[in-house]
């Protein structure tokens, strides 16, 4: 109120100019003083969710990775490649030195194998080029199968208008 009054001229009349001067840059250092506590608590806001957003992502991306090696080897079971657990200190050492969670090609005495490593269950899925291209196709009909789920599951909620939290804006919003 005292600021109004100093614009509206009513106590420069009474008051000296330092005290104007004072009274004025006083109410400026508050403004700043405020402003910085606001960026302050905007910044800490800010990193709050930044860690919980990262968090969150860490869980999401853990989640999907353990999905997706339950799914490989149903995928590999269904496909035909037999489960083996490496006996010999030999086949250990093979074992040993497969990349887990990938199919790798291997090439033995002339035959072309296909291993996947399964660290977890501590098993090996091995299979010929027969069962390899099975394990593709289902793969790829998996993945259309999940395309198509994705696109109904989309349409059924663009259908109830949740694209958009309510639906499109209307004129007065």
């Amino acid at each position: 109120m005292g600021y109004r009054m100093l614009d509206l001229g009513l106590i420069s009349q009474s008051l000296p100019p330092i005290l104007i001067l004072a009274t004025r840059k006083s109410l400026s250092d508050l403004k700043r003083k405020r402003q910085i506590q606001i960026m302050k608590i905007k910044d800490t806001k800010t990193k709050v969710i930044l860690i919980f957003a990262a968090a969150a992502a860490a869980l999401l991306t853990g989640g999907c990775a353990e999905m997706g090696s339950g799914n490989t080897t149903s995928l590999l079971s269904a496909a035909g490649f037999r489960v083996r657990t490496p006996q010999t200190p030999q086949q250990q050492q093979i074992y040993a030195a497969l990349p887990p969670y990938q199919v790798h090609r291997a090439t033995v005495k002339g035959r072309t194998f296909y291993v996947y490593k399964d660290e977890k269950a501590g098993v090996a899925y091995i299979g010929r080029e027969q069962e390899y291209q099975r394990y593709h196709e289902l793969a790829v009909q998996q993945q259309i199968a999940q395309n198509y789920y994705m696109a109904a599951e989309m349409d059924r909620a663009a259908a109830f208008g949740w694209y958009g939290a309510w639906g499109p804006r209307a004129f007065w919003w």
